[in-house]
């Protein structure tokens, strides 16, 4: 599934846990502001020079403010997937992404903040149920999703 070209974007994933999954079994699920239904786990790109690791901490930190985190697995493969045909123009540089996905749980103290940066990617958070969380994340997300999850539950992380 992964595609090691120039063409692809290297980028990280963060599979969220609530601070207190043994208990409440929910997933962390963030919305792109402006955009209806678009509610994702998340992401972004690895800088020159940066590790997948520092990457996902730093991104975690931009996009929702912290990363009060415990990093629990990392997906072993890199997971691709071409962007919807409106990004896919001249002036966006990639064919889409290949990411690394890990397996993170908030800490107790976490406080998440959406509006750290100075252009926010979110506008709102919840909490979900695996079930709530296959009906309402992204389509073009939900396979990869899918698959990590069930990676992450076989090997007992989850």
């Amino acid at each position: 599934m992964s595609k090691n070209s120039s063409e692809y974007r290297p980028n990280v994933a963060a599979i969220v846990l609530s601070p207190d999954f043994e208990n409440d079994r929910k997933f962390f699920l963030a919305k792109r502001k402006g955009i209806r239904r678009a509610w994702q786990f998340p992401q972004g790109g690895i800088n020159e020079g940066e590790s997948p690791q520092e990457a996902l901490l730093r991104e975690l930190k931009e996009e929702i403010g912290t990363n009060d985190v415990e990093i629990l697995a990392e997906f072993p493969e890199w997971i691709s997937y071409d962007f919807p045909n409106s990004k896919s123009d001249k002036k966006y540089p990639y064919k889409g992404q290949n990411q690394k996905y890990f397996l993170v749980r908030l800490k107790k103290e976490a406080i998440i903040n959406l509006n750290y940066e100075n252009a926010p990617e979110f506008e709102d958070f919840i909490f979900v149920t695996e079930t709530e969380l296959f009906k309402k994340a992204l389509y073009m997300k939900r396979r990869a999703y899918k698959r990590v999850i069930e990676y992450f539950k076989k090997k007992g992380f989850i």
